[in-house]
């Protein structure tokens, strides 16, 4: 051995001893294991993500590219900032681990031994659940190749012979390049809404009534990009679907330059024993009187619902915006006045993602849940299909929305239709902006 290569060595007892060398990163024993918990959800054949990182051959040539996205914290999509409160479905790569990406990409990417290579993880085929009942859209949509397409409302026949509690929901487009996003609304019986519809005829303009909370307005299933299949079971809890309910799938679609087609399907999961709490989704704080003026690059919109319930429990929270949308903040205003910020983060329109919060919190009966959103609609946002206009409430992308979709639990013997009232700002009527804070600050 030459003194070149014994200069790595150290004499311990007289006995020449090598150093042990620094271990490389290799993606059998470092990489794949971040990308299984982390990133495999997604990119994976049939899902959102344009490539697969299922495997060495999958991953290897989005090596540099991966690197600049974890650095650039672009990737894995979260847009939490920290607060008070947890979230058990949080996506943040450590420090350490965006050091081994890093290093395995600047060092050629290396495979590895095949024996430090974890298991590959089981995806249920088409599904991210095992669904005990499949529901469909009973035809293709035709889309067009180019235009706008505006909202569809599709009422599809529900055949549930018996009440149902619903543990997990899945909604999974036909295609998904073309669906945007959409939802599934539970239809009880007796529901006024869409209650001349034709089953499996697409409508348009049926957004109207939706949210009347003697219409059903409970969603039991949502597609975003990133969002996934959604869990109800915390605390014990379910989603409740009437005997005899049908499903309305309300979808947003955009043109991809082709005509095509796509046939959305939702996939539930049913409660194994009778729940101890019911699960509900509602469109939470909304502000259909917004008003962002031309040019404005922090507009701020501000939206408040009160609850109405003694004992319900926010578990979950999906700020909703479009183009324009920065950023999102969700406020409580306890009957005591203390105030608490319990969501705050970015807006990103390409992952509108939901947030499940790792411990139930209570919001006491009178609770004042507050909205707080700030838009870019000057010509510094790249995304702004319009600087120059004044923006109000519409469903297209370049309209504008506001509101924060909340899951809560509460007592299944509670009345859904008691669960938040319109209060606040979000009572006032259109002015030339806002509302703003300074209508909290008038009460």
């Amino acid at each position: 051995m030459s003194a070149l290569r014994l200069s790595l060595s150290v004499c311990l007892s007289g006995i020449a001893v090598l150093a042990a060398p620094i271990p490389s990163v290799t993606f059998n024993k470092d990489i794949l294991p971040i990308l299984q918990k982390n990133c495999q959800t997604c990119h994976r054949p049939g899902e959102v993500a344009p490539m697969s990182l299922l495997t060495y051959t999958d991953s290897r040539p989005w090596a540099k590219a991966i690197k600049t996205a974890v650095v650039n914290r672009k990737m894995p999509p979260w847009f939490a900032e920290p607060v008070a409160n947890h979230f058990a479905n949080e996506r943040v790569l450590s420090e350490s681990d965006i050091a081994k990406i890093a290093s395995w990409a600047d060092n050629g990417a290396p495979e590895g031994d095949a024996k430090d290579k974890p298991a590959p993880l089981v995806f249920p085929d088409g599904w991210q659940l095992k669904p005990d009942i499949v529901v469909e859209m009973p035809a293709d949509f035709q889309l067009p190749a180019t235009g706008t397409i505006n909202y569809q409302f599709i009422r599809v026949k529900g055949n549930f012979d018996r009440d149902l509690w619903v543990t997990s929901a899945e909604m999974r487009p036909g295609n998904s390049a073309v669906l945007h996003h959409g939802k599934v609304w539970i239809v009880p019986p007796g529901s006024k809404w869409m209650a001349d519809a034709e089953y499996g005829v697409p409508y348009e303009g049926r957004e109207t009534g939706r949210n009347e909370a003697g219409d059903g307005n409970d969603i039991l299933g949502k597609f975003n990009p990133g969002l996934g299949a959604q869990d109800f079971s915390i605390g014990g809890a379910a989603k409740f679907v009437p005997k005899g309910s049908d499903l309305v799938f309300e979808l947003h679609y955009t043109a991809i330059g082709k005509a095509t087609t796509d046939r959305s399907k939702l996939g539930i999961v049913l409660a194994k024993n009778p729940p101890k709490q019911r699960y509900f989704l509602s469109a939470g704080p909304t502000a259909s009187n917004l008003v962002i003026p031309p040019g404005d690059g922090n507009a701020e919109v501000v939206s408040e619902v009160t609850v109405g319930l003694d004992d319900a429990k926010l578990v979950y929270a999906q700020p909703h915006m479009h183009l324009r949308g920065k950023d999102f903040e969700l406020r409580v205003i306890y009957p005591t006045g203390e105030s608490q910020t319990v969501f705050k983060g970015k807006f990103d329109f390409n992952w509108q993602l939901g947030y499940d919060f790792a411990k139930p919190l209570p919001l006491p009966k009178g609770t004042r849940v507050i909205g707080i959103s700030h838009f870019d609609n000057s010509a510094n946002n790249a995304f702004n299909p319009d600087p120059a206009k004044e923006v109000r409430w519409g469903p297209q992308n370049w309209d504008e929305m506001s509101n924060c979709f909340i899951g809560l639990i509460f007592d299944v013997k509670d009345d859904a239709a008691q669960l938040f009232r319109r209060s606040g700002p979000s009572l006032l009527a259109p002015g030339r902006s806002g509302p703003t804070l300074a209508a909290l600050e008038t009460r």
